[in-house]
């Protein structure tokens, strides 16, 4: 009789049987539910609820008709939407706010950098439901913290949750995102040999000179590394519904928020399907290129 090893492949798979079974029920199963629903025209309520019809395409055409695709509420606007979204947020936003915050930390007092980072990283580890409150109380028309202020100081109030509602999820988004940012960026400066910087003080260079020629060729890979994951976060991201729950008029309806409404507010769920899968698809392109940086980084690395 074999004895059994802990070391061994079966006693590995053992141990991964567990993981295996959970990542089947509720990441593999749904996924191919969903492509499946993608092509019926399911919906909660009525006869197709039970006995949906497959209708092919249908869903994925309705979806890029070019009479509507461009209206508001409707797939194409979101989708335009959310890259522009994504352009703001994360691409501009987070990623150059986090550079910013990481850099300047480097040249701080180790008591005001370890405030910094508390500020930022609370903004980021804080439940989704509590920040969302809290910035709707801020920006609140009749009793927002904002207007109240702006009376005491005698200025005119703003609705800035009607007037600019885009902008504000943009900027409350970059506000609560750019901590990820900035702690990457932060290691991969310590990364770089002190010696650099202090031969660049001897030449008299500034800080931007060294921020420009010295610290981001060197952590090329990381700014690259971070623009992709942020980019995923972001495209997939729903909690500007706390905020704005897709409005005013849907100027503020993500691809998350749009699929959320076809899907469980308007109860077709092939469409909401059909959105999911092409979601699915998008971030799997960006997968793909983090992953093939990655294995890039590591040849280089070997």
């Amino acid at each position: 009789m074999k004895k059994f090893s802990l070391l061994s492949t079966r006693a590995g798979a053992v141990f991964l049987a567990p993981a295996a079974a959970l990542v089947g029920v509720f990441v593999i199963i749904p996924f191919f539910w969903v492509i499946v629903v993608s092509f019926t025209n399911k919906t909660l309520l009525g006869r197709t609820a039970v006995d949906p019809d497959f209708v092919g395409l249908q869903n994925y055409f309705t979806l890029f008709n070019p009479a509507t695709f461009f209206t508001r509420g409707q797939f194409g606007f979101s989708l335009i939407l959310t890259v522009q979204f994504v352009l703001f947020s994360a691409l501009i936003g987070q990623a150059l706010l986090g550079l910013i915050l990481a850099w300047l930390s480097q040249s701080v007092s180790p008591t005001l950098k370890n405030f910094l980072q508390t500020a930022v990283i609370a903004a980021w580890i804080l439940p989704e439901v509590v920040i969302g409150f809290a910035w709707f109380a801020f920006l609140d028309y009749d009793n927002g913290t904002l207007n109240m202020i702006m009376r005491c100081l005698g200025l005119p109030q703003a609705d800035l949750l009607l007037q600019q509602p885009f902008w504000v999820i943009v900027v409350f988004n970059t506000w609560r995102g750019a901590a990820f940012s900035m702690m990457l960026f932060n290691s991969a400066f310590q990364s770089i040999p002190p010696s650099y910087f202090q031969a660049a003080d001897v030449a008299g260079a500034s800080s931007w000179q060294k921020l420009r020629d010295i610290a981001l060729p060197l952590i090329r890979g990381h700014v690259v590394t971070d623009l992709i994951l942020i980019t995923m976060w972001t495209f997939n991201v729903f909690t500007p519904f706390l905020l704005t729950s897709g409005g005013p008029s849907y100027r503020t309806e993500l691809l998350s928020i749009y699929t959320y409404r076809v899907a469980f507010k308007d109860f077709e769920f092939g469409r909401g399907a059909a959105v999911g899968v092409i979601i699915m698809l998008i971030n799997l392109a960006f997968a793909l290129v983090y992953l093939q940086i990655a294995k890039k980084k590591k040849a280089e690395a070997e």
